[in-house]
């Protein structure tokens, strides 16, 4: 032994003594932290009964798929003078197949063997073998084992997968299954207790604790097909082989499906996230019952409302949606719905942000009539739009021909504006706005362009280049200003900050 091992095991049994030797110390409960005279101290959560009970309808997902020639060596291709060199040297179930085997017979080449492809989690939901899991599971794979507590292995199908919520349903054949109770996100509290049950790395039903760290979150991952998921934020372990398994609280109810980790190094580093029950459990019975899942849509794109933005357009709550494009002919563009409102309520309820009103919308059945409140030049005004059924659709883009730099000398907030001929404007669908010809200072620094057209300043719709210059004459050169711009790209505000000029 040397002396740095002696070093840290008298450091352990150090420790180890010190521990022993001190009582338990029971943890303050929330009684305790109020300062309410009497309360009881509470000590530490016990899940021993929580994960007997439950735990038994946590299932481990094994999946394979088949190698392909161009998949069996990865890094790679067929040209590579090492690829043979590799594939005599690889195990004879793992090369990839001949591709012209077979082939001389008039038949097809055949398929590459199936090789282990990834490792999850998922829960079962009813009796008769459905199972709920990440649609990233279960992707790609060609053959699904599920693994039950009682060491049975059943062969399991794919029901359906929205890559979207991120969310799927498999099915074993089999009866008298354990199930799990289905919770209510609503009532989650952050700081909470929680647990993850799950295969981390292939270790099965492996349970870990912790807190609910935060509600709501954006996506982080950059996928923008989960742009609208209201991601739950925890510090439980959650690590490779947990996605798809369940967040339980400390009722035994599943409030989340775990399905992400922030990490710089691939594995835990305190932060998971968890799809919310309610969110994927409408998807999963939508899978079940049809086989597939109906979103809505209104057509629009939106943003989120900035403090600076909440100054300029006169709101009280930087909070709410911001209408950056409005689709021809859909349900928005049916209801008067411009560019520029901003969505503070749907059905009198408030509208957090872009990704609230996204998920909230498409939660609603396609034909459904809802009624927005929307903020528009200063007035809140109710509008009423039927709900349409959710395609992906490319919005409409256009853009004014570009000036020549130093045409024309930019003005108070960095600009130079023209108007706008009118075969352009009939052209562009607009009924005013002015052109930028020349960009400077604080407006290049909030991100417009020559050949951008600005429609509105603060409140203001700005019809020609006299209104603009009178409405810029009077603004608080103080304040941020808020300029409603339309590009290539669609429509969006640009804030110019006093401290930008």
């Amino acid at each position: 032994m040397n002396r740095l091992q002696a070093y840290f095991l008298s450091a352990l049994f150090a420790v180890s003594a010190a521990v022993q030797a001190q009582p338990p110390v029971p943890i303050a409960g929330p009684k305790a932290l109020t300062g309410v005279p009497g309360a009881a101290a509470q000590v530490l959560p016990d899940f021993a009964d929580l994960v007997d009970k439950y735990g038994p309808a946590v299932v481990n997902i094994n999946t394979q798929t088949r190698a392909q020639p161009h998949q069996a060596i990865p890094g790679l291709s067929e040209d590579d003078p090492f690829y043979e060199f590799f594939k005599r040297f690889m195990p004879p179930e793992q090369r990839p197949p001949n591709p012209n085997e077979g082939a001389s017979k008039g038949g097809e080449a055949p398929k590459g063997p199936l090789r282990p492809f990834g490792l999850g989690s998922g829960f079962i939901v009813t009796s008769d073998g459905f199972i709920v899991t990440n649609a990233h599971v279960v992707e790609n794979a060609e053959e699904i084992t599920v693994r039950l507590t009682d060491k049975r292995e059943l062969k399991a199908k794919v029901i359906g997968a929205d890559m979207r919520s991120d969310v799927a349903v498999i099915k074993v054949e089999a009866t008298n299954l354990p199930t799990v109770k289905i919770g209510d996100t609503a009532k989650l509290r952050v700081g909470e207790w929680v647990i993850a049950i799950g295969s981390p790395y292939g270790f099965a039903n492996t349970v870990t604790a912790g807190i609910v760290s935060a509600k709501s979150r954006d996506n982080l991952s950059g996928d923008p097909n989960m742009d609208a998921v209201p991601f739950i934020q925890t510090d439980v372990a959650v690590n490779p082989g947990n996605s798809g398994g369940p967040l339980l609280n400390m009722h035994g109810e599943v409030i989340g499906i775990n399905s992400q980790i922030f990490s710089r190094t691939g594995s835990f580093a305190g932060i998971s996230f968890a799809i919310p029950i309610d969110y994927a459990y409408n998807v999963a019975e939508q899978i079940i019952k049809t086989g597939h899942v109906t979103r809505g849509r209104i057509g629009v794109a939106i943003t989120n409302v900035t403090r600076d933005l909440a100054d300029g357009l006169g709101l009280a709550k930087a909070q709410g949606a911001v209408v950056s494009n409005v689709e021809d002919a859909s349900p928005a563009a049916k209801a008067g719905l411009e560019a520029g409102d901003v969505i503070l309520k749907i059905d009198g309820r408030a509208v957090e942000g872009s990704a609230d009103l996204s998920r909230t919308i498409r939660a609603v059945k396609p034909g459904t009539r809802v009624n927005l409140s929307v903020w528009r030049a200063g007035k809140t005004r109710d509008v009423a739009i039927t709900v349409a059924e959710f395609k992906d659709e490319d919005t409409n883009k256009a853009k004014v021909a570009k000036g020549k730099k130093g045409e024309a000398k930019p003005g108070k907030l960095g600009l130079a504006v023209a108007d706008i001929p009118a075969e352009q404007k009939r052209a562009l669908k607009l009924s005013g706005g002015v052109a930028v010809e020349a960009v400077q200072g604080a407006a290049q620094v909030a991100g417009i362009q020559a050949g951008d057209v600005i429609l509105r300043v603060n409140n203001t719709d700005v019809a020609n280049v006299k209104a603009f210059n009178e409405v810029v004459a009077k603004l608080d050169p103080k304040k941020p200003v808020a300029l409603l711009v339309r590009d290539e790209n669609g429509t969006r505000f640009a804030i110019i900050r006093p401290d930008s000029e």
